[in-house]
């Protein structure tokens, strides 16, 4: 082998040694990862003054990149890029999208959105939507509620009606539910007596002595259910008050419970207890009247309203 040959094949070194042959090698870095740094350089740069980047006093350079806005207030709002103008440009452009359907819904019935089935398909779209936003963190994302708490929307049970004006009043104005506590008036064994009624209403297994007695009770004025519940029992719902007979429970965990003694416990609670938290907020001031049109008409739909 030539010795220019070997030389070429030698590794380089920087000429510095140490205890004679400790010596330090010279190995450039591949030409490819040289330029791919020298890309990144100049990348990072650029980026720098299009986009915000450094701090600078009490703020940073804001870059020469900026994004046009409506805000909340309607105001039209210039800024320099970042994430949150960018959500308020996407936001604008969705609601842009949209307000063409909007204004449709705006100008026409509640039975001419039901018929549309080009609505129907932006009622299915807009109305999950909003109610994923709004309604799905008490109610539930299908809208099945839980009992104790918040209604189910999907059994066409309607404490308030279910019409399309009484959902829209609902879910405008809220509701406020109210069941006084009887503990304070009754004896346990008159609240007995009741919740056995009440169980057999629905054809719950029951102490038929004081059912019957708790019928009478129902219907005194010393319990006075009826003055809510109705004569029936079938509820009133203009006070949003429930029917005791259609086997739908909301506040008493009646289908939770294994035994017929622990459906009656389950209801003799209530009565004992009472109710001060069928509370829903107003929705009126935070959503716009389209938007709660929209929903009005998906909530109809989850439940085959009235």
């Amino acid at each position: 082998m030539s010795e220019q040959k070997l030389q070429s094949q030698t590794v380089q070194t920087t000429g510095h040694a140490w205890d004679g042959d400790l010596q330090e090698y010279n190995n450039p870095l591949p030409v490819w990862w040289v330029y791919t740094f020298y890309v990144t350089v100049a990348f990072a740069i650029i980026y720098w003054i299009i986009y915000p980047s450094w701090p600078f006093g009490k703020g940073w350079i804001g870059g020469l990149s900026s994004i046009t806005y409506v805000n909340s207030d309607g105001e039209t709002k210039t800024h320099s890029w970042n994430t949150r103008a960018l959500l308020m440009e996407k936001l604008n452009k969705a609601d842009a999208e949209q307000k063409p359907y909007f204004d449709k819904v705006a100008s026409m019935s509640y039975e001419q959105i039901a018929k549309d089935p080009d609505m129907n398909g932006f009622i299915l779209s807009a109305g999950k939507a909003l109610f994923s936003d709004n309604c799905a963190p008490c109610h539930q994302q299908g809208g099945q509620g839980k009992i104790g708490f918040f209604p189910n929307l999907t059994d066409d049970d309607w404490l308030y009606g279910g019409t399309y004006a009484k959902i829209n009043e609902t879910i405008t104005n809220g509701r406020h539910g109210y069941m006084p506590t009887f503990s304070e008036v009754l004896s346990p064994e008159q609240i007995d007596d009741l919740a056995n009624y009440v169980a057999s209403l629905s054809g719950i297994g029951h102490d038929a002595a004081k059912a019957a007695a708790g019928n009478t009770l129902f219907h005194s004025d010393t319990a006075a259910c009826y003055y809510c519940h109705g004569a029936d029992a079938k509820g009133r719902q203009v006070i949003g008050s429930a029917n005791l007979t259609d086997k739908v429970w909301l506040w008493a965990d009646v289908p939770g419970a294994d035994t017929a003694e622990g459906k009656v416990a389950a209801i003799r609670t209530v009565i004992s207890n009472g109710l001060n938290k069928g509370v829903m907020p107003t929705w009126g001031g935070r959503l716009s009247a389209e938007q709660i049109k929209v929903l009005t008409v998906y909530v109809h739909e989850l439940g085959g309203g009235q």
